[in-house]
């Protein structure tokens, strides 16, 4: 009599981690053959990334100390305090 450890459940998730990994190493190998062959074009198209990713990082920052340069400029010209208010304290203490 023999014993079964696994299920059918664990064989069939083994089988497609198994291909999923192959899958993975194949196209691993075609892009590398790919970049030996066409290492020219790859290069352009890495430098086209990287300069539009620093280009909307420039654009989002200057973006950013705009709005904060308002928003100093507003506080800077409101007034320092306000009418009307008043400040409660409450002890929790007692």
């Amino acid at each position: 009599m023999s014993f079964r450890f696994y299920s059918n459940m664990v064989s069939q998730a083994s089988k497609n981690v198994a291909t999923g990994i192959f899958t993975v190493g194949l196209l691993l190998i075609g892009f590398g053959v790919l970049i030996i062959a066409f290492s020219d074009i790859f290069a352009i198209l890495a430098a086209a990334v990287f300069f539009f990713v620093g280009l909307g990082c420039a654009v989002t920052a200057v973006k950013i100390y705009w709005a904060q340069r308002k928003f100093d400029k507003r506080v800077n010209d409101s007034q320092p305090y306000r009418e009307n208010v008043q400040i409660h304290i409450e002890d929790h203490y007692e």
